[in-house]
């Protein structure tokens, strides 16, 4: 398996795992339960899980009222994409 393969492999996996976080966080919410605070939902977005918590709002319906993740979530987005983008061409030049 070559390098950009593995860094595929971790990236679609921490943004699934991103994407699940928001999930179970609704439906903790839908019952009453101990909730996934919301910087660690901004943590996990800004550590380049942005694709999932924004996958995860839409999906899900979820923090989508708030002003915060309506301006937060998508900057660290256009941030990961853009430091993937960078990263990518810096390492295989």
């Amino acid at each position: 398996m070559e390098t950009i393969d593995i860094i595929a492999v971790i990236y679609l996996g921490w943004n699934l795992l991103t994407f699940g976080i928001v999930g179970i966080d609704k439906l903790k919410a839908k019952k009453n339960l101990f909730r996934i605070s919301e910087l660690a939902l901004f943590l996990s977005a800004f550590l380049l899980g942005a694709v999932g918590v924004t996958c995860g709002m839409l999906v899900f319906h979820h923090k989508v009222s708030k002003a915060n993740f309506r301006f937060l979530i998508p900057l660290f987005l256009i941030i990961n994409l853009t430091g993937l983008y960078f990263g990518m061409k810096y390492l295989f030049m």
